[in-house]
C-alpha cells in the first residue's frame, strides 16, 4: 500500500499525530548516539535505512509551518552528535556513517532529491546518502549485505520502517535483519486501523500471509470473534501484537500507540532490537517526553502494554494531554509500587537468587519501567527486608544507582510474611 502523500504539487501536509511519531524518532536518535559514544573510541560506523522516506519536506496542517521530514532527522542528529562528541576534543571521533533513503513513488523520491540539494547534501549523493527509486523490499537485502560488510562484528545499524497500512514490511525480512545484523535496531509503523476497519475474512487472511503470520487467530473466523468478545478490537490487538514481536525474532522490544485525532487510523510505532540496552533507551524516550501510557494491564510486569500518544489532547503541540497513564512522578511512583509487589515473587522462585541484570532482561519486556525505576524499586525492597542485592565481593548495596549488572538479588533470611 502506497502512502498517502504524493508530493505531486509540492509539499505535503503533516498532521499531528505523525510530528509526535517524529518526535519520539528524533529523541530516540539523541539518546541513541548518547549512549553508544559514552565510551572512548577513535571510530563510530552506523548505517541509517529510511525504507520509506518521503519527499523530505512537510508542511503542518494547522500551523502550516514546513516541518522537516525523517531522512532531514537522521542526517540532523547525526550531525548533532558529532558536534556534541568531538566538542573539546584534540583527537575527535571519526563519524563513519552511511544512510539510505528508499522511496517507491517518483514525484516524492525527486521532492526528496531536491530537498536534500537546498539542505547542502548533493555532493554526498552516491558516497554516504544513497537515495533509491524503489520499493523497501526490493533493496533489503543488499541494504543488509551492505552493512554485514560495513560492521562485520555486530551490524550496528537503524532501520526506520514507516510504511503505510500494515504488510508493505513482512516479519521475515524483520526477522532476516535483526538475526544477520545483531546490532540492528527496527523503529517499525503498523496501522492497526487499517487492518481492524476492514476486517473481514478475506482481507485479514490475505494481510496475515503477506505479515507471515497466518495462523493469528487459531483458525477462529473473523464473525465468531466478533460474536464471542465483546471488546474483540482489543483481543485481536493483544494476539496480533504478541504474534508480530514473536514472529519478527526481536529479543526485546517497545510499542508506542499513536491514535488519529479523527478517531481513525491508529498506529504502533514498534521499536525492535536484540539488546535490553537499547529497549531501556526507548523507555526513557518516552518518559522524558512525557507521553502517555495506554494501558491494557497494569504499571509493573504484565503481557500486553501500549505505550500511546493522543493528539486530541495535544491542543498547544506541546507533547500531550490527558491519557489513563501519565509518564508523570504518579504513574512513576505507580510502575515502582507494582513492581515492588511483583518483583519478591520473582526473586523468591530463586532460592540462589538472580543477577540484576537477568531480572531486568527477562521481564523489561513486560512492563513500561526503566532500568532506574527497576533500581528504585529493588532498593525500596532493600530497605523494607524484603530483599538483598549483593556485589561479587559481598557487599550489600543500599541505594538504588549502587546496583550493578552482576549484583545478585537474593530473598533475605527472614522472609515478610507479605508483599508491600
Amino acid at each position: 500500500m502506497l502512502s498517502q502523500y504524493t508530493w505531486k504539487h509540492g509539499l505535503e501536509a503533516i498532521a499531528q499525530h505523525s510530528i509526535a511519531k517524529h518526535r519520539i524518532l528524533q529523541a530516540y536518535l539523541s539518546e541513541y548516539f548518547k549512549v553508544l559514544m559514552g565510551g572512548r573510541r577513535d571510530e563510530f560506523k552506523l548505517t541509517l535505512v529510511d525504507g520509506f522516506a518521503g519527499g523530505g519536506r512537510y508542511y503542518h496542517e494547522d500551523t502550516h509551518k514546513p516541518v522537516r521530514g525523517s531522512p532531514l532527522i537522521l542526517l540532523d542528529a547525526a550531525r548533532e552528535a558529532e558536534v556534541r562528541v568531538n566538542h573539546g576534543r584534540t583527537r575527535p571521533v571519526r563519524f563513519d556513517l552511511s544512510y539510505f533513503f528508499i522511496e517507491a513513488r517518483k514525484e516524492a523520491y525527486q521532492h526528496l532529491l531536491k530537498v536534500l540539494g537546498e539542505e547542502g547534501h548533493s555532493g554526498r549523493l552516491e558516497d554516504d546518502i544513497f537515495v533509491r527509486h524503489a520499493n523497501f523490499l526490493d533493496q533489503a537485502r543488499s541494504i543488509i549485505e551492505f552493512i554485514r560488510k560495513k560492521s562485520p562484528r555486530n551490524g550496528r545499524s537503524i532501520f526506520v520502517l514507516d510504511q503505510f497500512g500494515y504488510n508493505a514490511v513482512p516479519t521475515t525480512i524483520i526477522r532476516e535483519i535483526l538475526h544477520t545484523l545483531p546490532g540492528a535496531e527496527v523503529i517499525l509503523t503498523f496501522g492497526v486501523d487499517s487492518l481492524l476497519n476492514f476486517a473481514n475474512e478475506t482481507i485479514l487472511a490475505n494481510g496475515l500471509n503477506k505479515l507471515g503470520m497466518p495462523a493469528l487467530l487459531s483458525g477462529k473466523s473473523i464473525r465468531e470473534i466478533k460474536q464471542s468478545d465483546r471488546d474483540w478490537r482489543l483481543f485481536i490487538q493483544s494476539t496480533l501484537y504478541q504474534s508480530l514481536v514473536r514472529n519478527c525474532g526481536a529479543k526485546h522490544f517497545t510499542p508506542f500507540f499513536i491514535r488519529n485525532k479523527q478517531g481513525h487510523g491508529d498506529y504502533w510505532l514498534i521499536h525492535l532490537s536484540q539488546h535490553h540496552k537499547a529497549r531501556d533507551v526507548m523507555t526513557n524516550v518516552h518518559w522524558q517526553n512525557h507521553n502517555h501510557f495506554i494501558h491494557y494491564a497494569g504499571a509493573g510486569l504484565d503481557m500486553f502494554n501500549m505505550l500511546g500518544y493522543d493528539p486530541r489532547f495535544d491542543h498547544d503541540h506541546l507533547g500531550q494531554g490527558i491519557l489513563g497513564f501519565e509518564f508523570d512522578m504518579p504513574a512513576r511512583e505507580k510502575s515502582v509500587g507494582a513492581l515492588m509487589q511483583q518483583i519478591p515473587k520473582i526473586i523468591y522462585a530463586h532460592d540462589d537468587g538472580l543477577t540484576y541484570e537477568s531480572l531486568y532482561v527477562s521481564t523489561c519486556n513486560e512492563s513500561p519501567a526503566t532500568s532506574e525505576i527497576y533500581q528504585d524499586a529493588l532498593a525500596q525492597l532493600v530497605a523494607n527486608g524484603a530483599a538483598a542485592v549483593v556485589g561479587p565481593d559481598g557487599e550489600h548495596r543500599r541505594s538504588a544507582r549502587q546496583i550493578k549488572a552482576t549484583d545478585r538479588i537474593l530473598p533475605p533470611p527472614q522472609r515478610p510474611l507479605f508483599f508491600f
